[in-house]
């Protein structure tokens, strides 16, 4: 098979060679004068004399077995794009990366521009977390601000959506290859991202996901991003990941409090404690960015002004709710008035009786 001669095509072969990595063709550029066609031509023992590069690297670049022109062609059935960097399309702030993706595989008519904010949070959220993600995101939308997450279920899900329900353009960054979507029940979603916004992911058509793949995916959700924003996770999980890749990049990173005794937010209480800013609705996200707030107030929902007065009277009299009572009191979905229980709770207006519903505090 002959080896490709435009830098595009020469950077999306070294992207899907097994082992070779944006470190690895970083370094390879480095050695050879920035001519990765020179590296796909080097002798095995020019490219053993390369920091970083071992004989099993070696050995496959010397084979380079991969249909490039294929990729190209199958993408294109598919409807996707392959972007390099500097091509039309390519979102400049993954050039901040020290190893900024050799591909980047989009479908969707755009891309995130420098007013995105990141959502990201676990797969097994409460309602509380739900509803924070679905307001904040579709706040953040509204004011006309993308929403990148990663398409899995709990709250990039809630993201995603809220960022659609506010009218605005959404993000979802995988770890895979743009030819499946995992998890499945996340097909309809993507289909109305990819409406108005992108789908990407720097991975080859077939790459299924690993545990070396979300890391890798999580780290150009930061970089899309101006700011990160943790909702729910705990100690460990991969929105930690993204939270550091934050930190080393200078984005700024948010969290979003919980209660005390509930797993999900243990990761969300430890950024808090070593510096995140703790936020509860898009106008804090905002002014964390310095920029003017859209007057939310915080309200799950996306409505405009302080609805908890409103909310506080239907425990009136020594009334007391769960979450499914309040929702059909305050006329308002149940993640929402879950959403509000935990925040009143957390301010000290409720409190949580033994049989898990709220009164007046």
């Amino acid at each position: 098979m002959s080896l490709p001669e435009h830098p595009d095509d020469q950077r999306l072969l070294l992207n899907a060679l097994p082992g070779i990595g944006p470190v690895a063709a970083r370094r390879l550029a480095e050695a050879f004068g920035g001519d990765l066609g020179r590296a796909l031509r080097a002798t095995r023992e020019e490219l053993l004399a390369v920091r970083g590069i071992g004989p099993a690297a070696a050995d496959t670049l010397g084979a380079a077995r991969f249909d490039w022109r294929g990729e190209r062609e199958r993408a294109a059935r598919l409807g996707l794009r392959i972007l390099t960097a500097g091509q039309p399309g390519w979102p400049e702030a993954l050039d901040e990366l020290w190893d900024p993706p050799l591909a980047l595989y989009a479908e969707g008519p755009a891309a995130p521009c420098r007013r995105a904010v990141a959502m990201v949070g676990t797969r097994r959220c409460t309602p509380y977390g739900e509803g924070m993600a679905r307001a904040m995101a579709a706040d953040l939308a509204r004011a006309g601000w993308w929403v990148v997450s990663g398409l899995a279920l709990g709250i990039d899900r809630a993201a995603h959506e809220g960022a659609l329900e506010g009218g605005g353009r959404t993000a979802a960054v995988l770890g895979h290859g743009l030819d499946q979507t995992h998890p499945r029940e996340a097909r309809a979603l993507r289909r109305r991202i990819a409406e108005t916004g992108a789908v990407l992911s720097e991975f080859p058509l077939g790459r299924q996901p690993d545990r070396q793949s979300f890391p890798q995916r999580n780290r150009l959700v930061a970089a899309l991003s101006r700011a990160v924003v943790v909702v729910e996770t705990d100690l460990g999980g991969g929105s930690q990941i993204t939270a550091r890749f934050a930190g080393e990049l200078g984005r700024a990173l948010c969290a979003v409090p919980g209660r005390a005794d509930s797993p999900a937010s243990r990761g969300c209480h430890a950024l808090i404690r070593d510096g995140a800013t703790l936020v509860t609705g898009a106008d804090q996200i905002l002014e964390e960015l310095g920029e003017a707030p859209v007057g939310t107030g915080g309200a799950p929902g996306g409505e405009r002004g302080d609805p908890e007065p409103e909310l506080m009277r239907h425990f009136a009299g020594g009334c007391v709710h769960d979450a499914e009572t309040l929702a059909a009191a305050a006329g308002c979905r149940a993640d929402e008035a879950a959403a509000w229980l935990t925040l009143m709770e957390i301010e000290g207006r409720l409190r949580r009786r033994l049989d898990g519903r709220h009164e007046k505090a």
